[in-house]
């Protein structure tokens, strides 16, 4: 496989914060630089700094004119502006994405290295299909008692998604550094019908495996810190490209949020630390895994109408490309 792409939200970000700095150096206030380029409205500019929308490479080559930024300067913003605004390459590797699980793609691409806590689910770069349409679908009963049907073959859509999410961890060979903290809730008889789970944990088994992979199992009554319970779930990503700003992504029920601001993602480190610490070891945590499998066994059959074959995790890879394409 080819070299990992960047991250086209991390090309927008990075970006918007090197013509902020532009402008600022030129002295000039976002109105003076919409007056004198003639453009409509100063959301543009403001989008285009936040990392919002989707760059012009015309519009920055004006504002770098406009900036008297040196050669060097517009070749780097040029060919940075052309990668976080041309999806098309990008998107050949990610067609069945809806908008949602796109977004988590673009944030993880360019990944060098990957920290993730959650303290209900299975984090969406390691579940099964049969898990996620498990997710999926509770998801969706929510929705639809609160009056927001979904159409009907989106779920499948967001399956095969997070599927084609799951290439990074396997990709060569820039695959990131990945790390999960699991709570032990995650992986409880809650999670799901015995089948479905049994097969996630097979695949965490299989997972942990990978030399670039490492999971961590937080057993229940494991204190974390001094007594600390971390609220939500929550990522952290650095990027291949130092100069791309780390981000946090915090996860909620219905919505979520992300944040590159460096106090912030301190915080969040250290909490990641202390979970880590408290956590099985991934050796012992290995072990848990196949001793929780080896105790759904028996209650596991070979397959599942209503969440899809529960076929061998290996081979469900192989068949779905993971083990060739990534």
């Amino acid at each position: 496989m080819p070299p990992a792409a960047p991250s086209p939200i991390m090309r927008r970000r990075r970006l918007g914060i090197e013509l902020r700095s532009l402008r600022e150096t030129a002295g000039l206030t976002g109105d003076q630089v919409i007056e004198r380029i003639g453009w409509a409205s100063a959301s543009k500019l403001s989008r285009l700094e936040n990392g919002r929308s989707r760059p012009d490479p015309q519009d920055v080559s004006v504002l770098l004119d406009l900036y008297g930024a040196d050669a060097a300067a517009r070749a780097e913003l040029l060919g940075i502006a052309g990668e976080a605004g041309d999806m098309r390459g990008w998107l050949k590797n990610f067609p069945v994405m809806t908008q949602q699980q796109r977004s988590w793609a673009e944030l993880e691409a360019g990944c060098a290295e990957i920290s993730e806590y959650n303290p209900v689910l299975v984090p969406g770069l390691l579940q099964t299909a049969g898990y996620a349409r498990v997710r999926l679908l509770s998801a969706r009963r929510v929705g639809e008692g609160a009056g927001e049907p979904e159409p009907a073959d989106e779920l499948e859509t967001e399956v095969r998604a997070r599927l084609a999410r799951q290439t990074l961890l396997t990709r060569e060979p820039h695959a990131p550094s990945y790390t999960a903290v699991l709570e032990e809730a995650t992986l409880g008889r809650r999670a799901g019908p015995p089948e479905v789970l049994h097969e996630q944990l097979q695949q965490l088994c299989e997972l942990a495996l990978l030399p670039n992979v490492t999971l961590h199992v937080l057993p229940r009554d494991t204190q974390v810190g001094d007594w600390y319970l971390p609220p939500t779930a929550f990522s952290l990503y650095r990027f291949a490209d130092p100069l791309d700003p780390e981000t946090l992504a915090i996860e909620g029920g219905f919505t979520d949020v992300m944040s590159t601001e460096s106090i912030t993602l301190n915080r969040y480190k250290v909490v990641f630390e202390w979970l880590c610490t408290a956590a099985l070891n991934a050796s012992d945590t290995l072990s848990w895994l196949i001793e929780a499998t080896g105790r759904l066994t028996g209650a596991a059959p070979a397959s599942t109408v209503a969440f899809g074959p529960a076929t061998a995790p290996t081979q469900r890879r192989r068949d779905s490309g993971r083990l060739t394409d990534r």
